[in-house]
């Protein structure tokens, strides 16, 4: 797909996020611990968050985005993602949904360092941002969870 213009990114920014609620939704009708049901429902509403935010972005609502900068553990970064399933255990959707978040992590900036459009630029380094959040969250889940357990 080729991005010629704002709407075109947009759009294309869009879809990742629809592909993001679908991959969230569908993993949360499968898990059978309720654990992993409510954390793929969260990460799913963060989703439809950032989907809604797409939707209704103007110019003005771009220069009103305040991207905090996060920190990135980068916890996930080493551990070796596996197959998706009913049967997954939390450790292993800690890794999936951390490994999603850093791929759209990497294609945002990819379209920030892009772009010479200033709103765009902008826009994309929120995702981003935001994106690194739910990396965050994910790790920190990991750590307290996973890693403690040892």
């Amino acid at each position: 797909m080729e991005l010629k213009n704002f709407d075109d990114v947009i759009k294309f920014a869009i879809a990742r996020e629809e592909d993001a609620v679908d991959a969230y939704s569908g993993m949360a009708k499968k898990a059978k611990n309720p654990g992993l049901k409510e954390l793929l429902s969260e990460l799913e509403e963060e989703e439809r968050n950032h989907k809604r935010l797409l939707e209704d972005i103007t110019p003005e609502k771009i220069a009103a985005l305040k991207p905090e900068k996060i920190i990135d553990l980068k916890i996930s970064d080493y551990l070796v993602e596996e197959p998706t399933g009913p049967e997954m255990n939390f450790q292993d959707l800690l890794i999936f949904a951390a490994k999603k978040e850093q791929s759209a992590v990497e294609l945002y900036g990819y379209i920030a360092d892009s772009t010479d459009d200033a709103d765009l630029k902008k826009l994309f380094e929120f995702l981003v941002e935001q994106e690194k959040a739910h990396k965050f969250k994910l790790e920190v889940k990991y750590e307290e969870h996973v890693l403690e357990e040892d």
